[in-house]
């Protein structure tokens, strides 16, 4: 019975951190989509030296991607495809800024997004393999 007890605790805990870190990601990529044509939106896919129909599908494509973590019936394999998309984009966006403007602080904001995203994805499979542990002792 005590492993029930530990376990929901666990999973209190877990859901807790899944969804404050799926949340902080949610709040920087969803309200994009509304900012994609702002002149300093589009000054900084320039800067970076990017085409605006570039610029364009990034936004749309993060914002369901976004939607992707958010939305609970989403399917946990486009789960994954949406981490994996998120890593690759935030590993190239500090890429993109080291090579352009070289190491300065607003380099590695796209760092900071990359860690969060780490942690929910951490959280995010402890979450379904402890739901899977749950309902195995429930049968």
């Amino acid at each position: 019975m005590d492993t029930i007890n530990n376990n929901n605790k666990n999973s209190k805990k877990t859901k807790i951190i899944y969804w404050v870190t799926t949340g902080l990601l949610a709040l920087f990529i969803l309200p994009g989509i509304f900012f994609l044509n702002s002149p300093m939106a589009i000054e900084g896919t320039k800067h970076l030296g990017m085409p605006y129909w570039f610029h364009i599908y990034l936004g749309v494509a993060k914002f369901i991607g976004g939607l992707i973590l958010i939305l609970p019936v989403i399917p946990n394999r486009l789960k994954e495809w949406a981490y994996v998309a998120f890593g690759i984009d935030s590993l190239s966006a500090i890429i993109g800024f080291l090579s352009v403007d070289g190491v300065q602080p607003m380099s590695f904001m796209p760092f900071i997004f990359f860690v969060i995203l780490v942690i929910s994805y951490i959280y995010f499979h402890k979450l379904n393999s402890s739901d899977k542990y749950i309902s195995n002792l429930n049968r």
